[in-house]
Parts: structure tokens; C-alpha cells; sequence
């Protein structure tokens, strides 16, 4: 498999209310990439201050505030700037923190690589909203049961 193959990148922006963090999707993300599922990219938290103003918050932050979050130290690929924190802490309610993570499907890497040797092309990408999915199942399913 060639060095330059990678699986789809992702990104994900997750709303903390109260920016009131337990770690547990720390130790989630942590869980997935020991499993070779993902490889984070970059693991940034902002928070929307009640002010309106917003905060970018480092993974030392993190881990000064009793996260186990040293593991992503460096995780930063320069994908996101301060326009994406910017955009992340206005899509959320101020007082709210929100964790924005970008994120490689490494578990594809051999799909991605076995396709491109068949001389495939990537022609299109996207991502159907898991929200939209799950109207979509019980549409199906309250047809199936008549209601």
C-alpha cells in the first residue's frame, strides 16, 4: 500500500453545554484510535463566551484542568484557523464549549488503496447528517408496522 493513501477525512463539532466536560469522549476517541479505526488530525476546543466574545482552549489546557488529553498533544495538521474556531463558538450557545475534531477513517486506507490500484477515482464525497438517517429509519419502520 502506498505511503500517500489515506482514508476519507471527517470533521466533527460537538456542543458541550455549560462547557461540562466528563471526559469520556476523550477516552472514546482515545479507544478508537488505539484500534486503528481513526487517526486524529486536530483536536481543538473552543468556548462561546457569555459576552459573545470566544476562547480557543489548548490540549495543555485540557490537561491542567484534569483531562487526560496529552495523548493529542500536537495533534494540529493546520486544517483548522481561527476562522474555524471563530464559526465552531458561533454555532453554539454562548456559555457552551464545543470540541472540534478532524479526524482520518484509517480503517479504509486498504479499500482506498485497493481501488486506486484498479485505477478507480475518487468522483464524489459527502456525509448524510446521522439526524437524517435516523428520520429516515423510522419513516421506514412506522411504515412497516402501519402507523
Amino acid at each position: 500500500m502506498a505511503d500517500n493513501v489515506t482514508g476519507p477525512i471527517d470533521y466533527l463539532v460537538l456542543e458541550f453545554p455549560g462547557a461540562s466536560f466528563t471526559g469520556a469522549a476523550l477516552a472514546a476517541i482515545v479507544d478508537l484510535v488505539d484500534r486503528g479505526i481513526v487517526t486524529v488530525l486536530d483536536l481543538r476546543v473552543v468556548k462561546h463566551e457569555l459576552d459573545g466574545s470566544w476562547t480557543g482552549l489548548t490540549i495543555a489546557d485540557l490537561t491542567a484542568a484534569g483531562f487526560d488529553a496529552d495523548v493529542f498533544e500536537g495533534a494540529s495538521s493546520g486544517l483548522l484557523d481561527d476562522d474555524d474556531l471563530r464559526e465552531a463558538a458561533a454555532a453554539i450557545e454562548p456559555g457552551s464549549a464545543a470540541g472540534i475534531l478532524v479526524y482520518e477513517n484509517t480503517w479504509a486506507r486498504g479499500f482506498v488503496a485497493a481501488a486506486l490500484e484498479q485505477g478507480a477515482s475518487l468522483v464524489a464525497s459527502g456525509r448524510i447528517p446521522a439526524t437524517n438517517v435516523i428520520a429516515a429509519l423510522d419513516r421506514l419502520d412506522a411504515a412497516d408496522t402501519g402507523a
